[in-house]
């Protein structure tokens, strides 16, 4: 059994589809996508303790099940400075996710290094009941859902169709480097792609994926995924086993 079959099976034995934040990163870890360092705490107290591993700044952010839309509830708090700011923010978080869904059951918080760059992207995959597997990119960030500057492509990829979806937004300008700055690390970003692609025909039982933001640096540095958000379709294996 893989490290991924597991996480995967600890969501069936528990009757639910949306993986954590959590567990989404240690999926893309174990296939080789850049997240940030990355801790659980389920105090204030042992936030401030797994923060002295990761160092400041921080992000704060709500972990729960039940809480897919982490903005929404008011559950992320950026450029945390200091132990007093992470004790609120950790406060400050709890009472937000407490409103936004009393009955929600909350792990904790996940601290995670603070990342930043100015190009963000957005890779995602949606399977499709005709199509199969479809992968979506574009524009990532907050106001990707206004925007809509995203191109689908239906798995298998061939090298020239990575290619192609990176013309066909229109932020293909940025991602070349527009008015002085410096060209997107385009590697890097088709080495995550092609890893979405593997990871989604690998686990049928995944049934949406969505990278958002995908932080890409200048070129030959590399691009970090800062959101993971999973869903899964335990019918499918069930399916295939019977």
């Amino acid at each position: 059994m893989t490290a991924i079959q597991h996480i995967i099976n600890i969501s069936k034995e528990e009757k639910r589809a949306v993986l954590t934040e959590i567990e989404s990163k240690q999926i893309l870890r174990h296939i080789g996508i850049p997240v940030p360092d990355f801790r659980l705490a389920r105090s204030a107290d042992e936030a401030v303790v797994q923060a002295k591993y990761i160092g400041f700044p921080l992000v704060l952010k709500i972990v729960s099940p039940d809480i897919v839309h982490k903005s929404d509830a008011k559950g992320v708090i950026l450029n945390i400075q200091d132990e007093q700011q992470l004790r609120n923010a950790y406060n400050e978080i709890m009472i937000n996710a407490n409103e936004y869904n009393s009955d929600a059951k909350i792990i904790g918080v996940s601290i995670q290094q603070m990342v930043s760059g100015d190009k963000e992207v957005i890779i995602g995959m949606n399977r499709d009941d005709v199509f199969g597997p479809v992968l979506l990119f574009g524009a990532g960030g907050i106001f990707v859902e206004v925007l809509k500057d995203v191109t689908l492509k239906v798995l298998p990829l061939a090298e020239k169709d990575i290619d192609n979806m990176f013309t066909e937004i229109q932020a293909n300008k940025i991602l070349r480097g527009f008015r002085g700055t410096l060209p997107a690390d385009l590697l890097s970003l088709k080495a995550i792609i092609k890893k979405v692609a593997e990871l989604s025909t690998d686990f049928p039982e995944i049934s949406e994926l969505e990278l958002n933001p995908v932080i890409v640096h200048e070129q030959g540095k590399g691009a970090v995924a800062l959101d993971a958000r999973i869903i899964l379709d335990h019918r499918i294996t069930e399916v295939a086993a019977s």
